[in-house]
């Protein structure tokens, strides 16, 4: 699949407030989008993805017959709907209520109201995220790099590795926390670590210590995950020796432009 364009994307918006529908569709149609589909329940969002798997789903937070939480589980234990992106669109601001998002692998969390440059990133994130956009590199042939993946949501790992997927890695191996990872690393070599923060047992901060520190592999580039906001925590993984750092929800333009730099330098 080549690079779409917004007008080639079908969205599914599920929105409780008629007028609240209205706003975003304007907003969408604003950004080129012309395939807009549009519900006001969990129920019936369930039904439209059923009969006509969208590229995006648009979500407030609470409905009368459920929360979003609720459509995201339904879209992302099914592999038939492996493909579609989730987007939430929220006033909700307390980092606790977000966090099941943040680890889920949602393409963006927009606020209430958000601006145009908001929308227009998330949709080439979607786009970003069901594109094929090889990385052409000088020192390595992308589809021979082996990474390691390392996060103890299966739902998370899946969105890093459709995305660095869709930038040519094929060689891609997975890790629950970082003592699989340890292990994994005691039996094979890699030439990429991506690695979330907050994990049970072995955290992303004690697994970047141990490949520093005590792997035969210590000078392999790591890129962390994280939806951690605590600037101590962020300042202590990056003199631990991550290379690069990226946040939950991740941009995939972003990550190609980290693993550009991490692996041509």
């Amino acid at each position: 699949m080549g690079h779409l364009s917004p007008s080639e994307l079908s969205i599914l918006l599920l929105e409780p407030s008629d007028t609240q529908r209205k706003i975003i569709t304007a907003r969408l149609q604003q950004e080129g989008v012309n395939s807009i589909q549009t519900a006001s329940s969990i129920t019936d969002a369930k039904d439209i993805i059923s009969r006509h798997t969208p590229d995006l789903v648009i979500s407030a937070l609470h409905f009368s017959d459920g929360e979003a939480t609720d459509l995201l589980s339904f879209i992302k234990q099914s592999t038939q709907f492996n493909d579609i992106q989730f987007m939430l669109v929220s006033s909700e601001c307390r980092r606790e209520q977000l966090e099941v998002f943040r680890q889920s692998g949602v393409v963006a969390i927009l606020p209430k109201p958000f601006d145009a440059d908001h929308l227009a990133t998330a949709l080439n994130s979607t786009i970003d995220l069901i594109s094929n956009d090889e990385l052409d590199l000088s020192h390595f042939d992308v589809q021979d790099i082996r990474t390691l993946v390392v996060d103890d949501s299966r739902m998370a790992r899946n969105v890093i590795k459709r995305t660095i997927g869709n930038l040519g890695i094929r060689i891609i191996s997975e890790a629950e926390d970082g003592a699989q990872a340890i292990e994994l690393m005691q039996q094979q070599m890699f030439d990429l670590v991506i690695t979330d923060y907050n994990m049970p047992s072995v955290d992303g901060l004690a697994l970047t210590q141990y490949i520093r520190n005590e792997s035969q592999q210590s000078h392999i580039p790591i890129l962390m995950v994280s939806s951690e906001a605590n600037d101590t925590h962020l300042s202590n993984v990056s003199s631990a020796g991550v290379n690069a750092l990226c946040d939950k929800p991740f941009e995939p333009k972003l990550v190609k432009q980290l693993l550009y730099q991490l692996l041509e330098d």
